[in-house]
């Protein structure tokens, strides 16, 4: 099993020496970085090495790697975890004997961020994205924002950084609860689709979290005005200023006339005026990104023309539809997709521009809870959406097996069985891809856990296969 982390644990008024355990994520490392920067001594380690571990080290951090009780210095004043750390972790339990206090890694940079005007981005889907798209927009107003993003941000190649602004922008995680920490003064909910309930244990106990999210907010709230959950949110709010955005009618930031032949383009009606823009990203639900990252900018007072144009800078950020490489034609990406809705934007992202070729889709189902529950969306969308798909075995993360699911539940699901292919074993799934494949063609991998990791085989499994 997993930890839980107890968020009413006391945040010491000083973290003193950090050491983080499970460090190299986008996010732990994020966080990291700020506390190094903020003049703390921080140490840590993970499973495997990794470029943000190198960074780090870089920047002055002790990092192990793989985990054992000799990682915990003996004058470790705080420690930092991760929702997805297992409860036989050593340095997790040896903290626990010497009564260390044990922070979620939400309850670190809410120390870090504490004071600062902080603009929140939650929601099931988006966020990594959106939070970026605020992050460009901003410096290319001439503004200088502290961050923390889960993923890195193409044209800055860091996931956080220190700013002298007074903005703090961040991406806040509703999984667990634990966006409800933070001091927001700008929530922006992108939308509310049904996730995590494994966490809240109620669709009705989710929603009610993002409520209480938002209410909370100092300022005012950013909410879509498509999405369903997110409606039934903003009916409930008792905020005296919220700005809606999307593609609804009286959406107060509508966004319209999308075009998604190559990079998205598409125009902006806000107070009666019409801006557009053509982003560097591709899909429709960008389009819809920008347009909750451009309510948040002129909510805040920017002009709206230069705030569309910062925005439209965005590049993308890790994992989001990330190239990796080209052989013979065949270009294979990766995408942190993980939900229905996800797979299906990534995907149809990914159809408009790979032109004549094919989508081959590399799935790794994510947690078995979310696997039994979604198995037959996620067969649905796959089969819609890519030509083939190979699906993976579940990737369980904080969770522990479940009897009888695993990736075949995915494909058992599929209307037409012969354009998909349930392969446990990684090396026979990347050369089956590369069998499949022809010139033209996009390979996609699919899912938030270590799913990216099969990229090198793939590749490698395309060259063999074009000198065979």
């Amino acid at each position: 099993m997993t930890i839980k982390p107890d968020l009413s644990t006391p945040v010491p008024a000083d973290l003193g020496a950090v050491h983080f355990v499970g460090i190299g994520g986008s996010g732990m490392s994020g966080i990291a970085r700020l506390v190094l920067g903020a003049g703390h001594r921080v140490t840590g380690s993970d499973v495997r090495d990794s470029d943000n571990i190198a960074a780090l080290r870089r920047l002055g951090a002790t990092i192990a790697i793989g985990h054992s009780a000799e990682n915990l210095p003996d004058d470790v004043d705080t420690v930092v975890v991760t929702g997805a750390l297992w409860q036989d972790n050593p340095e997790y339990r040896l903290a626990l004997e010497r009564g260390i206090p044990v922070l979620h890694r939400s309850q670190a940079l809410a120390s870090v961020i504490a004071g600062q005007r902080l603009v929140s981005v939650a929601g099931a889907h988006g966020k990594t994205t959106s939070t970026g798209m605020i992050i460009t927009g901003l410096l290319a107003l001439g503004e200088d924002p502290s961050f923390v993003n889960g993923g890195v941000i193409e044209e800055l190649g860091v996931s956080s950084a220190s700013g002298s602004g007074d903005l703090f922008v961040v991406e806040a995680d509703e999984s667990d609860g634990s966006f409800l920490l933070y001091d927001t003064s700008v929530a922006l909910i992108t939308n509310v689709d049904p996730d995590h309930l494994d966490h809240y244990g109620s669709l009705e106990a989710f929603e009610q979290a993002f409520v209480d999210f938002a209410d909370r907010a100092r300022e005012f709230v950013v909410i879509s005005s498509d999405d369903a959950g997110a409606k039934h949110v903003a009916g409930r709010l008792s905020h005296e200023r919220v700005l809606t955005f999307g593609d609804a009618a009286d959406a107060t930031v509508r966004v319209h006339s999308i075009e998604t032949d190559g990079p998205v383009a598409f125009a902006i009606t806000y107070e009666g005026a019409e801006h557009r823009a053509r982003l560097r990203v591709p899909g429709r639900h960008n389009a819809i990104n920008a347009a909750g990252a451009f309510a948040v900018l002129v909510g805040l007072g920017f002009d709206p023309a230069t705030s569309l144009e910062g925005i439209a800078r965005f590049a993308g950020t890790g994992r989001r539809f990330e190239l990796h490489g080209t052989v013979d034609g065949v270009s294979v990406f990766d995408d942190y997709a993980h939900h229905p809705t996800e797979v299906a934007a990534a995907l149809s992202a990914a159809r408009t521009v790979v032109g004549g070729g094919r989508i081959i889709a590399v799935h790794q189902p994510h947690l078995y809870s979310r696997t039994r529950l979604f198995a037959k969306e996620f067969a649905e969308v796959l089969e819609q959406h890519a030509d083939e798909t190979v699906v993976l075995d579940v990737y369980g993360a904080r969770e522990d097996p479940e009897p009888g699911v695993t990736g075949a539940l995915v494909s058992e699901r599929f209307a037409h069985p012969e354009h998909v292919a349930f392969i446990s074993d990684w090396q026979e799934a990347a050369e089956h891809t590369a069998r499949i494949a022809r010139p033209g063609d996009f390979v996609i991998t699919l899912g938030c856990g270590d799913v990216y990791r099969i990229v090198p085989q793939i590749l490698g499994s395309l060259e063999r296969e074009r000198l065979a």
